[in-house]
């Protein structure tokens, strides 16, 4: 990793990883701006101090934050995939335009792993694009043949 600090988010954090957060989204028929922003708010300033279940690991230049990824604790039924029931939902990993190639989304992808191992975690789960797939797949995350779907209510 080039030039970043990599460090833990704090509470102070919030407003600046709001706004990268939005550049994840790009669908014009989600909710309202103000809406989905003071939700997303309200959950990290509730999980930000909440290390058992949610890691926020931030990559910062020049004192500006370029890059980060969200890790959560899912608690679920033990199963055989899950002996202990307990997934990481990898999420929102993403690096400012100007600052990839650096290896920042790697270096918070393995915080975001050795942090569901700390935790005694099962898996991690990810939703990866396109692009992402390669650097997940290099770190041994596979495909899988559970199809996704939802209903937004």
């Amino acid at each position: 990793m080039n030039d970043g600090l990599l460090r833990t988010a704090a509470a102070r954090d919030g407003a600046e990883l709001l706004d990268l957060w939005a550049l994840l989204f790009d669908d014009s028929s989600s909710a309202p701006e103000g809406r989905w922003r003071s939700h997303a708010a309200e959950w990290f300033a509730r999980f930000v101090d909440d290390p058992s279940n949610a890691r926020f690991p931030v990559v910062e230049v020049a004192g500006a934050i370029v890059a980060t990824a969200i890790g959560t604790l899912e608690l679920g039924v033990p199963n055989p995939q899950c002996t202990r029931g307990r997934t990481v939902r990898l999420a929102n990993v993403i690096t400012l335009g100007g600052h990839r190639g650096r290896g920042y989304g790697a270096t918070l992808v393995l915080d975001v792993l050795n942090w569901a191992r700390s935790i005694d975690a099962d898996r991690v789960d990810l939703s990866a694009t396109p692009e992402g797939q390669r650097l997940y797949e290099k770190m041994g995350f596979t495909m899988t043949s559970a199809p996704r779907m939802k209903l937004v209510l």
